[in-house]
């Protein structure tokens, strides 16, 4: 049965690379087209943000809560950012419960590195009392349904969440801090997004699907703001050419703004 499951994986890759040598891919997009995205948000009641991603048949769920902290020592006046990234086997047969797995942790430090570095959010007007109280911003995100490119969903569920998120309000008399029923929208200073380029022999694709990401040699997963590049994150076992490295980029530019379009336009005015 082993066999008969690599004859089947090999026939599908090599019908794959024919494909790409056509400039086509199995579900009929170009190389650098990315699937449908839809956008669903406030769709946690007890959240303070939340948002739920379709990219393709990949499903990504973010929820963002906000709790109170106690500063670090070294940042007295900045409130603090945490990311976690779940993966259970109802999202894919890959993923197993119990202690976080390699692909896990990795998809929670690419997703956290792009919203700590983006500045999307100003830790400092975190800050409820200098150096004894913060809001602590808790971004939990979950992997639904995984038919590819988590990297990027889940960059687009914890953008969009935090956009919806609304802060409570706080009354604060000699000390003493009292939340209020009222809040106020999260402040947001810019829309990151992340690009996964995927090579697949001598081709780069954009957005791999699922039986792409698995015969993918190599992929490199870009954070972009409107006018910086905040972060990079390169997987996979084989290299990347020098030479495709500025086409990776420009084409990743491109792509970055349109996904940032489409964000803007489904999120809520």
């Amino acid at each position: 049965m082993a066999d008969f499951e690599l004859i089947v994986n090999s026939i599908e890759k090599n019908h794959i690379n024919k494909l790409l040598d056509d400039g086509r891919r199995l579900d009929g997009r170009t190389l650098n087209q990315f699937r449908n995205i839809k956008i669903e948000t406030n769709v946690i009641d007890k959240a303070n943000g939340s948002a739920l991603i379709h990219l393709g048949k990949t499903k990504v769920l973010c929820g963002v809560k906000l709790t109170f902290g106690v500063p670090w020592e070294d940042a007295p006046k900045k409130g603090s950012l945490f990311v976690g990234f779940e993966t259970t086997p109802m999202a894919s047969p890959d993923f197993r419960s119990g202690p976080p797995q390699p692909n896990q942790i990795e998809l929670s430090r690419v997703t956290d590195r792009l919203i700590r570095e983006s500045g999307i959010i100003d830790l400092e007007k975190l800050c409820i009392i200098e150096g004894e109280k913060v809001w602590q911003l808790n971004i939990d995100v979950y992997a639904l349904d995984n038919f590819g490119n988590l990297f990027d969903a889940a960059a687009i569920a914890a953008v969009c969440a935090l956009a919806t998120t609304s802060i409570p309000e706080l009354s604060i008399k000699k000390g003493e801090v009292t939340q209020l029923e009222t809040s106020k929208p999260l402040e947001i200073n810019s829309f990151p997004v992340s690009v996964t380029t995927s090579k697949i022999g001598e081709h780069y694709i954009a957005d791999a699907e699922l039986k792409e990401e698995q015969i993918a040699d190599a992929r490199f997963t870009l954070g972009l703001t409107d006018d910086h590049i905040v972060s990079g994150q390169k997987g996979g076992e084989n290299g990347i050419k020098s030479g495709k490295i500025m086409e990776i980029l420009d084409n990743s530019i491109q792509i970055a703004d349109e996904i940032r379009k489409i964000i803007k336009e489904q999120l809520p005015k």
